[in-house]
């Protein structure tokens, strides 16, 4: 009986396995400070490129591609030349589109690296305010912030 319990003790022992720690890589607190200051730069300049008609300068923060998502009012919009039309349809003058101001209301990491941005535009216009909400996502490509995904409403 003693031999079939050190038998049973042993056995029990060379079977388990060694659990190791594994460091994940995350960005650190410093690279998500300055990947969200990035962030509100692009969106900063959209604004003053928007405020000025500018609507070319306004979509230099989406990712020129032709898999460029934008869902809106008008349902999914795929790439950038497409969505640029659509902005340019639907804002054809200054009257149109007005002073625009974002309210970020907040920035959060996904995976691989990309974020993504929930908040508020806000546009004041001669042809009547209009204001909604957006969730976009952002994503570092060849070392520049670009919005890859847009959602609003």
């Amino acid at each position: 009986m003693k031999f079939a319990s050190f038998f049973l003790l042993v056995l029990l022992f060379s079977c388990q396995t060694e659990i190791k720690e594994v460091e994940l890589p995350n960005a650190s607190e410093e690279n998500m400070e300055e990947a969200i200051t990035a962030i509100k730069e692009v969106m900063s300049a959209q604004e003053l490129a928007w405020n000025k008609h500018d609507l070319e300068g306004f979509m230099d923060g989406y990712w020129q591609d032709e898999n460029l998502k934008f869902y809106g009012s008008s349902g999914l919009t795929k790439g950038w030349n497409n969505t640029l039309a659509n902005y340019k349809k639907g804002y054809p003058t200054k009257a149109e589109s007005g002073i625009l101001r974002f309210v970020i209301n907040d920035i959060s990491k996904i995976e691989n690296g990309n974020y993504w941005v929930m908040g508020e535009y806000h546009l004041t216009r001669t042809v009547g305010d209009a204001n909604g909400v957006f969730m976009i996502i952002f994503k570092n490509i060849d070392g520049q912030w670009k919005i890859v995904a847009d959602m609003s409403c």
